[in-house]
């Protein structure tokens, strides 16, 4: 032991923790933290241009790593920015720690200079939230905050952080990295588990969601095509299994295949794994009743507090999801059948997910994605946040195994631009694609020139109907020709593009998509499409004119 400053203690056990990568905006409450980043190559300190990309880069990166992401600001405005962040975190079940920098120790309720309770502040949207008032303790804490933000189901820590406790000398002993927490599944569990398969007649995965990971889509997987299992993904979980997969049977949430709903309906088993069954992937808890009688249910999730908390469960079993899937590939029982449901569910999505050409429509988005499907990778990263223009592509667009989409579940806005940057820094040889709503986009679209400090390389196809579409869409079933507040002014977004030294080009016909998209794939940095569409399609199930003829 050293006598070091609580800054330099803090990134020292960022370092023993594996971390690699921190986003920030700085501030003078962290300025200790920010100099002892200066003499740590390990680390990546990423400069963003507002505390909402912040936190929302450390999201998705925590999404892509299973590693908590990592974010400093400052107190006050900072915390508040980045607190939808920490709200998208704990919705999507994203490890994820924030740092806030806060005001001396000694000053505290006196309502300093952007004082905040931070602890009390972040507590309803965090898995905790804690202040550091010992320099001693950082080591303590900062294990703490990994083992918190990655056991049972992840989620988001927030730690206040003084700035003059940052600055104190002391000695502090380092505390070695966490490991993970692995609950194996209990092998009476999984005969049962087996058992009910035997039984039923009609039985669906839905899949997805907190501890999900690579390992255990591929396990999955394994395991539903082997008895052919009609496996659905949670809402904007659709990289959960590769959707090439031969039982993938589509996703859940908004706007999901009408026979799938159907299936889910009419199964005597559903075996829910990752998932928590919440409000959209359930279409407001109606798809799947909170007692769904007349069906079994077995839940599988890493946190037992989950497990009875909203739905009722016939076996629970609380688990590791990499653990159950693999246990699930590798049990071999000669009594099984395999099931012909999976793959004809899959057909279904099949045939669900092709876009047919909607004439008399200049800009037709479902051809555009099937334009992208053609010329981008299998692997790329689709990043978006909120908006009807995201059902095209959760329709059409069809994703390899995880990490390949980063949606939030909260369905925020602002999210996609933030999220792509990050995974353009993750994954730098992997192609990385922001879709956005011209309302979305302008939440975050600052982070452009995130992107172009850091050199990403990325593709932004914005969707531009001048109108808050999805609240337009609402608003027209429930105020049919009275329309208030969702129309939209927008700047030119080429121009945009330009300034921050990308290339652009505008897009207005459905033909002219495909070659754009070329040119695009053939450049480096920041390319940005602007596909300007009629709000008259309002989303890719129905129009404005339909939705006022219903009245």
């Amino acid at each position: 032991m050293t006598m070091r400053s609580g800054g330099r203690i803090l990134v020292d056990q960022l370092v023993a923790q594996g971390c690699d990568r921190v986003f920030t905006v700085p501030g003078e409450s962290f300025l200790a933290v920010l100099d002892a980043l200066h003499d740590t190559p390990a680390i990546q300190t990423v400069v963003c241009r507002q505390e909402g990309g912040v936190a929302y880069m450390a999201d998705a990166d925590g999404k892509m790593t299973g590693r908590p992401g990592v974010a400093f600001v400052t107190r006050g405005p900072g915390a508040t920015n980045a607190s939808a962040g920490v709200h998208v975190a704990m919705q999507d079940s994203t490890p994820m720690i924030l740092f806030v920098g806060d005001l001396d120790r000694a000053d505290r309720d006196r309502e300093g200079f952007q004082e905040i309770d931070m602890a009390a502040f972040f507590a309803p949207v965090a898995k905790w939230a804690a202040r550091i008032d010992d320099a001693a303790r950082i080591p303590e804490y900062v294990a703490r905050a990994y083992r918190v933000a990655t056991a049972g189901r992840p989620g988001p820590v927030v730690l206040a952080i003084p700035e003059d406790m940052l600055r104190d000398e002391v000695d502090a002993l380092d505390r070695p990295a966490v490991a993970p927490l692995v609950q194996p599944a209990c092998a009476g569990a999984m005969g049962a588990v087996f058992d009910l398969l035997k039984d039923a007649t009609n039985p669906v995965a839905i899949i997805g969601g907190a501890d999900w990971s690579p390992a255990a889509a591929h396990y999955f997987a394994s395991f539903a095509h082997r008895h052919g299992i009609p496996v659905a993904t949670a809402f904007r979980r659709q990289d959960a299994i590769a959707n090439n997969c031969a039982v993938y049977a589509g996703n859940l949430g908004y706007g999901p295949n009408p026979k799938l709903q159907q299936r889910i309906r009419e199964a005597d088993l559903l075996l829910v794994v990752g998932a928590r069954l919440g409000e959209a992937t359930t279409d407001g808890y109606k798809l799947v009743t909170l007692d769904h009688p007349g069906q079994l249910l077995v839940h599988v999730y890493p946190d037992p507090n989950e497990l009875g908390r909203v739905y009722r469960a016939d076996l629970p079993i609380c688990a590791d999801m990499a653990e159950f899937a693999e246990v699930a590939a590798d049990w071999h029982d000669p009594e099984m059948v395999r099931f012909s449901a999976g793959d004809e569910a899959h057909a279904e999505w099949l045939a669900w997910s092709e876009p047919k050409p909607r004439y008399g429509v200049k800009l037709d988005l479902g051809p555009c994605v099937a334009a992208m499907r053609e010329a981008l990778p299998a692997d790329t990263i689709i990043c978006n946040g909120a908006g009807n223009f995201s059902g095209w592509w959760h329709r059409y667009w069809r994703y390899a195994a995880m990490p390949c989409q980063l949606a939030p579940t909260s369905g925020t806005m602002g999210y996609g631009l933030p999220a792509a940057v990050a995974a353009s820094l993750r994954f730098p040889d992997r192609t990385v694609v922001c879709v956005a709503g011209d309302g979305d986009f302008l939440m975050n679209g600052q982070e452009l020139a995130t992107a172009a400090q850091y050199a990403s390389n990325l593709l932004v196809i914005l969707v531009d109907n001048g109108s808050y579409g999805t609240i337009r869409m609402h608003q027209e079933r429930d105020y049919p020709a009275r329309v208030s507040a969702t129309k939209l002014t927008n700047p030119d977004f080429v121009k945009l593009a330009e300034a921050y030294g990308g290339w652009a080009e505008r897009i207005e016909a459905t033909a002219d998509f495909a070659p754009a998209v070329g040119r695009a794939m053939e450049r480096k940095g920041i390319r940005l499409l602007h596909c300007v569409t009629d709000v008259e399609v309002i989303s890719n199930a129905t129009t404005i004119s339909r939705l006022r003829e219903k009245r």
